[in-house]
């Protein structure tokens, strides 16, 4: 029996089902297009689930940073949104972005900005004085980055007199905080340059720029938040980021078509919990799964109704307030397939999971 033994020691070091760690497929910073230095974080590998895509983090704006996973069923719409600004900023194939911190490819996902064609490239350091380096040695036609780093920098350059060194006409996209809004004129003023604001999140990817939704599912829920000023929740896909924001007809200050005015940011106060009324999904079960998988990567509440409608033609969402007292703020119905376009990208992601889940023959669950 032993000799039976030593063949099956041999056998299993070069044939097998399942793979050696050097046969494990791997997701590097590389391969996510976040190869690129950052004072915020190290670098840690992980085993990822292959029913992600990926994983990142959120900014920690609001919260402590949270785990983010990215399905592979949402990743479409979010490319097709990336690519959207890149084309409505006048970017080509092959054009050189400067991204000035890392993780924000991850809210494009760098798949969109390869399929876009285009070339980009990080900071040595994450600093001002390696900004500046890099505007001067690489001069490229876009940079992507935090706004009031960007002004910061700007100043900088004014302040040792190297203003005229730096490229001009660059194309400024601002993203991950609220739109600096003291960026503009020094952007004119040093480099010529066009600035845009993006407003999006890990979670989603990119929403709004210039004050105009960037995809299809986006819609806004009017709040009262008090006498003078009218607040709009900004929802995409049948999901509630949050975020509370004025709508205008003056428009926003990076263009004057965009009426959503995302540098006046408020967090929305309830909070919206998310009620499915009907689903086109013929099992309850699968949907509850659904609701825990949307909670764990994408901090959303979502609840089932306990009469929820199964085999409906739509999804159907109402989204409720949570319960706070002295705060009236109504409900509001969502119904697919177009607002509700990022759930039923969820619930394909999870109907994915059960179809194609990837087992261990190590890690058995009983039922």
């Amino acid at each position: 029996m032993a000799s039976i033994l030593e063949e099956i020691s041999s056998l299993v070091k070069d044939f097998g089902s399942a793979p050696t760690l050097a046969e494990m497929p791997r997701r590097t910073l590389g391969d996510k297009g976040i190869a690129g230095p950052t004072a915020a974080h190290a670098i840690e590998e992980v085993h990822t689930p292959l029913n992600l895509a990926y994983l990142t983090f959120t900014t920690g704006s609001s919260a402590f940073q949270n785990v983010v996973g990215i399905t592979h069923a949402e990743l479409p719409e979010r490319v097709k949104a990336s690519c959207g600004v890149l084309q409505r900023v006048g970017l080509s194939a092959g054009d050189e972005v400067l991204v000035t911190y890392p993780p924000l490819v991850n809210v494009f996902s760098g798949e969109a900005m390869k399929q876009y064609g285009l070339n980009w490239s990080f900071l040595v350091r994450s600093s001002r004085d390696a900004f500046l380096a890099a505007m001067y040695e690489e001069r490229p036609k876009a940079v992507i980055g935090e706004s009031s780093f960007i002004r910061a920098a700007l100043e900088d350059a004014k302040h040792m007199g190297v203003a005229e060194d730096l490229p001009k006409g660059a194309v400024l996209l601002t993203a991950g905080t609220p739109l600096d809004l003291e960026l503009l004129p020094i952007a004119t003023e040093v480099l010529q340059a066009s600035v845009h604001d993006l407003y999006g999140c890990q979670e989603f990817g990119w929403l709004v720029m210039d004050g105009v939704p960037v995809r299809k599912d986006i819609e806004l829920l009017p709040i009262k938040k008090d006498k003078s000023q009218e607040m709009f929740e900004l929802v995409v896909g049948g999901l509630p980021m949050g975020d509370s924001f004025p709508v205008t007809e003056s428009g926003h200050v990076c263009n004057r078509e965009g009426r959503i005015i995302t540098y006046r940011r408020q967090r929305t106060y309830p909070e919206y919990e998310v009620i499915v009324k009907a689903t086109k999904l013929s099992s309850d079960m699968t949907l509850w799964r659904v609701a825990r998988s949307i909670l764990r990567i994408k901090g959303r509440i979502v609840k089932i109704d306990s009469k929820v409608i199964t085999k409906a033609e739509n999804t159907v969402l109402e989204l409720v307030p949570g319960q706070t007292t002295g705060v009236k703020s109504e409900s509001f119905i969502i119904e697919g397939p177009i607002k509700t376009a990022f759930f039923d990208s969820m619930v394909q992601a999870q109907l994915d999971y059960q179809q194609n889940s990837k087992v261990d023959p190590v890690w058995q669950k009983r039922n």
